[in-house]
């Protein structure tokens, strides 16, 4: 496979058109405990560049607080259209009386059902909240990016681009919204929308990674004898780094302690969340990093950029 040219971001930035940055981003902070714990271990530690909150889900405070105190590290929101699991779900700030809940009053469990029913004010709405709620907690917020790509329109091209790339201009926030998909779990089909999003986000002067890379998700043939080991969770990681060509290449992950109150939470792959905690820590992974030459990177260097700050 023959991978499209990376856009000019990393000569922007003042980096040589050829090099190969990532940013490392934990999605997800807030959504739990087990969450919290390790992502915040992971930043403070720098094994992460960044990561975003989902504010309407019940352990945000923690998160926010967190964030509020070191303003010195890249947390952004992870905008919220979705509660995927079946113990746990979080329901929208706006209030329950719109398109945006289902019959059980929460955000729906699938992309599918948001793309059908929302309503783009609502939408809209609702993400200026949870915007809005982190910069008031103190959140001094670097970077947007959306829960289950459910802005997207990735199952059945409904998109809520526009409402997203308005706040993150109102507000002086790059999006992760990758200019180019090879690579990753969008399917190629995606590269035309991706091509008309990217130039709607350029037009408004938001900034966007040339790509956003992340690894399965679930952890594979959970519960057989055949269940992916940790081992293999990492040799996976390392290549996809290996992968990683020029331009800037987001790769989020989930990291999580995994624990009792994680699989209370989850319905499956609490053990990946975990692989995903221990992944990030591991020599290997640095050491391989290094001898790729990849230079990372963090999304207040983009926003930076966009509010032309950079230097």
């Amino acid at each position: 496979m023959t991978l499209l040219p990376p856009s000019d971001l990393t000569a922007r930035l003042g980096y040589a058109p050829e090099t190969r940055a990532i940013i490392i981003n934990a999605d997800d902070f807030g959504m739990c405990h087990a969450a919290n714990t390790a992502i915040t271990e992971l930043l403070e530690s720098g094994h992460l560049d960044s990561a975003t909150i989902m504010v309407p889900c019940a352990w945000a405070p923690e998160a926010l607080a967190f964030a509020a105190n070191r303003i010195d590290l890249d947390v952004g929101v992870h905008l919220v259209l979705t509660s995927e699991w079946t113990r746990y779900r979080w329901r929208p700030l706006t209030g329950t009386a719109t398109s945006l809940v289902d019959a059980a009053g929460f955000f729906p469990a699938e992309v599918r059902s948001v793309e059908e029913n929302a309503d783009a004010a609502d939408v809209a709405a609702e993400l200026s909240a949870q915007l809005r709620v982190a910069l008031d907690a103190g959140v001094d917020v670097t970077h947007l990016d959306n829960h289950m790509g459910s802005v997207y329109g990735l199952a059945t091209g409904r998109d809520f681009v526009a409402e997203v790339l308005g706040l993150a201009a109102q507000h002086g926030l790059p999006f992760r919204l990758p200019r180019v998909v090879e690579g990753t779990e969008f399917a190629p089909t995606f590269q035309d929308a991706a091509d008309r999003a990217a130039a709607a986000a350029d037009a408004l002067g938001v900034v966007i990674p040339d790509r956003a890379w992340t690894h399965p998700f679930p952890l594979a043939n959970e519960g057989t004898a055949d269940e992916e080991a940790y081992e293999q969770t990492r040799d996976g990681f390392v290549d996809l780094l290996r992968a990683v060509p020029a331009g800037v290449t987001e790769i989020f992950l989930h990291p999580m302690t995994d624990g009792d109150e994680l699989r209370a939470a989850v319905d499956f792959s609490a053990a990946k969340r975990g692989f995903e905690r221990r992944l990030l820590t591991d020599p290997v992974v640095a050491a391989t990093i290094a001898e790729e030459g990849l230079v990372r990177v963090g999304w207040r260097a983009l926003r930076d950029l966009q509010r032309g700050r950079h230097r």
